[in-house]
């Protein structure tokens, strides 16, 4: 992995965020919300691994969150946790697969949903459920039709990795 991959997936992740907290935040449909930053970072985390998802979701959380002025680490968390499994997701089986960035945007929509909504209420903010549970489907459909563009987009940007870049099997010693 060179220095100019994560300065893309940086820079991807960056414009995602803004792109996110400027524009697609106030686009509200049947009270679902598309999130173009989810998306980018599934793609990212499916064609790089778990780390570059990891980090990507700490960094494109960190701008969301001081951009809208949240409660500072929410986002960052939540993205973290979803950046990392989907990389993992991408390392072992998910990468090569057809549906996997679509697969992986339907459940981590419905994980950040959810994992939100834990960390606000283990902090003891309030935490309505239920205008997410209803906007929750609108939300999946919104994220799975900017799927593909955003996944050939991030594609030709960050080539996917051989095989033999990656750790695939776990060797117990012993």
């Amino acid at each position: 992995m060179s220095g100019v991959d994560g300065l893309k997936a940086a820079a991807l992740l960056f414009v995602a965020a803004i792109f996110q907290v400027s524009i697609f935040s106030q686009a509200r449909v049947l009270g679902g919300e598309p999130d173009i930053l989810l998306v980018t970072l599934v793609a990212v985390a499916l064609l790089r691994g778990s780390m570059f998802g990891a980090l990507g979701g700490f960094f494109g959380g960190l701008v969301v969150d001081t951009a809208t002025l949240s409660k500072l680490g929410l986002t960052s968390l939540v993205l973290t946790l979803a950046g990392y499994w989907i990389g993992r997701y991408g390392e072992t089986t998910g990468r090569d697969r057809v549906h996997a960035p679509f697969l992986s945007v339907a459940v981590t929509t419905v994980l950040y949903a959810f994992g939100v909504l834990i960390v606000l209420f283990v902090l003891g903010e309030p935490a309505p459920a239920g205008p997410m549970v209803r906007g929750l489907v609108p939300s999946i459909v919104l994220n799975l039709v900017l799927t593909a563009p955003v996944y050939w987009l991030v594609r030709r940007l960050l080539r996917p990795l051989d095989h033999g870049d990656y750790a695939t099997e776990v060797q117990l010693l012993g």
